[in-house]
């Protein structure tokens, strides 16, 4: 594996030519880009990256310390903290990373003065991204080390490139779902027929789902296994892409107390999940 320094603050971590990934740690860890035998697998809006006024659109943003947004109108833990924004802070700040003895790239954010502005508590977050055949993984380790106890969500959010929204077919999907739009529970293959209208829908799944684009002639396929095992669609037409996203927490979690991971001190939360891409 070599690490490769480019401009605008993006890194290469690349397996060889046809097998890379671009990542830009001071913009939240982002990974840009995913290169799988020569085959742009995820989708970016590089002009809206650059805008950074504008949030970005596009690569695998983190979601952390929730997924989604948050009813209440105020902070969680008091006057003195900014309330949480959608899907959290560590998509918007800068994460230490390294390239560790077993090739696999090491993403890393730790407490300090800006995350607890937000967030009263001190913690460790490290991901470790390996470069499979045909496939993206994913080991994530969260550790509280306040001492008291820390609620935790988290999630990662792929954007895939799709040859258009008539070609694709979602595949081993529960037959309901949650509208997130409205909150209301639906048939999930009804929401997916109106998929190129915009679609926002949150899965209890069994730890994989998957879909198919014909016109690309491949199959995406996330694995996330327990408590990883929620699955978000979401699709923002006319840009060609869907978002198939692991979560561990729906939103409101902290909120409601639904799903919430609380970690008591010292303790660590590990979560794997992996993206397959298979030809068709």
């Amino acid at each position: 594996m070599k690490l490769i320094t480019q401009d605008k603050g993006i890194y290469i971590f690349k397996k060889d030519d046809q097998n890379f990934i671009k990542f830009c740690p001071a913009r939240g860890g982002l990974i840009t880009s995913w290169v799988n035998n020569s085959e742009c697998i995820l989708y970016f809006d590089e002009e809206r990256f650059l805008n950074t006024s504008k949030s970005i659109r596009g690569g695998i943003p983190i979601l952390f310390p929730i997924c989604g947004s948050l009813d209440n109108q105020f902070s969680l833990f008091g006057a003195d903290y900014i309330d949480l924004k959608q899907h959290g802070f560590a998509r918007d700040i800068a994460w230490q990373f390294a390239v560790d003895t077993k090739n696999r790239l090491n993403l890393m954010l730790v407490s300090n003065e800006l995350t607890k502005k937000y967030y009263p508590f001190n913690f460790k977050l490290n991901i470790e991204i390996s470069i499979g055949i045909n496939s993206l993984e994913f080991e994530i380790c969260i550790i509280n080390k306040s001492r008291k106890r820390m609620p935790v969500n988290f999630g990662l959010h792929p954007y895939f490139n799709i040859s258009n929204f008539n070609n694709v077919k979602f595949i081993n999907y529960p037959r309901e779902c949650q509208n997130q739009k409205n909150n209301t529970l639906e048939i999930t293959e009804d929401l997916l027929s109106n998929i190129s209208d915009g679609v926002d829908l949150l899965m209890y799944s069994n730890g994989e789902i998957s879909f198919k684009d014909y016109g690309l002639k491949r199959q995406i396929t996330l694995i996330n296994p327990k408590p990883f095992d929620l699955s978000v669609i979401w699709s923002d037409p006319p840009r060609k892409m869907i978002c198939l996203e692991p979560w561990t927490s729906p939103r409101n979690s902290f909120i409601d107390g639904f799903r919430n991971i609380n970690l008591l001190p010292n303790q660590m939360q590990k979560l794997t999940a992996s993206i397959k891409v298979n030809a068709l």
